[in-house]
């Protein structure tokens, strides 16, 4: 993807205002105990190890809702939710619910004094993948700062910004007393949302090198045909470090309801929760993008890959189980 045009980062205009003096007193009512550290996840389904400073997290929304998980999360067995800490901040959960996109993990995330993180990048939050992150800050200092793509941002409470992560950054704080607190968002890029960005970058949305998302429709469409619905996938398809997620042998899969009553797709061992991309038939993964989706037809299923709104197709058998 060609992102020369424009910059690393972008302050989004939301069509709400950002009160910073709400934000700040339901910090408060949070911080009355010592937050987890952060840990990473990998596109394995695996949760890292905490992160070696002072970088800790509050959970808003993550995977089933669990209010201890402190990474971010991706496809696996459960859908996001909101933890029970979003309660304590009707304010934000407000302000949430108006962004014109559907949302991974939201995690408060809080940057000590002295804590330094090492130079990393984060492959997935791609805007030809439809993945992307924004950050809220809430409590600040000039000596903390995001350095990304070798600029030093130091986002100010009250404002909305947009960081393409997938550049090299890192995150540093000399204060010796204030801790950094930025509500950080995983969102699908939609059309909505990008009339958000500033005019700048309405060249980069027209030229179809990034990937919109359909909004989550107001009522979960039914899968079309019976349930357990058996399936022959790419070895690569729910493999999201794959470069070509339609190669591969076929394997067998199997679509059905989980234990949460929602439709899951499992192959090769692993479980994943599936999401309606809008009203269209297609079903994506939950925690990802319309980068990969899944449609049934009348002889199997219609499997598709997106590069921005570059598509590829491959089609598959599959037919309800019928013993």
């Amino acid at each position: 993807m060609t992102t020369t045009a424009v910059a690393e980062a972008a302050q989004l205009a939301p069509a709400f205002d950002l009160d910073e003096g709400r934000l700040a007193t339901e910090l408060a009512a949070v911080t009355s105990h010592t937050w987890k550290l952060q840990r990473t996840h990998t596109f394995g389904g695996q949760v890292g190890q905490p992160a070696p400073i002072d970088w800790r997290v509050l959970p808003l929304r993550s995977l089933g809702g669990d209010p201890e998980r402190t990474d971010p999360g991706g496809p696996g067995p459960q859908s996001f939710a909101p933890t029970r800490w979003l309660e304590y901040l009707p304010y934000l959960a407000q302000l949430l619910d108006a962004i014109p996109a559907p949302l991974n993990a939201v995690r408060l995330m809080a940057l000590g004094p002295g804590a330094v993180s090492t130079p990393h990048c984060d492959p997935k939050y791609r805007l030809d993948s439809g993945l992307m992150r924004l950050h809220i800050p809430i409590v600040t200092t000039p000596d903390a700062v995001l350095v990304l793509d070798g600029a030093e941002h130091c986002w100010q409470p009250g404002t909305l910004w947009y960081g393409d992560f997938s550049r090299e950054h890192l995150v540093r704080n000399t204060s010796h007393m204030v801790t950094r607190v930025h509500v950080v968002i995983d969102a699908l890029l939609t059309t909505e949302l990008a009339a958000w960005f500033p005019e700048s970058w309405q060249e980069l949305f027209a030229r179809g090198e990034v990937l919109f998302n359909r909004l989550i429709p107001a009522t979960t469409p039914a899968w079309p045909t019976e349930l357990p619905y058996d399936a022959l996938l790419p070895s690569t398809f729910a493999d999201f470090d794959a470069a070509a997620p339609l190669d591969g042998s076929l394997l067998p899969a199997r679509l059905d309801r989980n234990a949460d009553d929602a439709l899951a797709l499992t192959v090769a061992g692993r479980s994943f929760a599936l999401v309606a991309a809008g009203d269209s038939g297609e079903w994506r993964f939950s925690g990802w993008s319309e980068q990969r989706t899944l449609q049934p037809d009348d002889s199997g299923l219609v499997l598709r890959v997106r590069r921005g709104r570059t598509l590829a197709d491959r089609h598959v058998p599959a037919e309800p189980r019928t013993s």
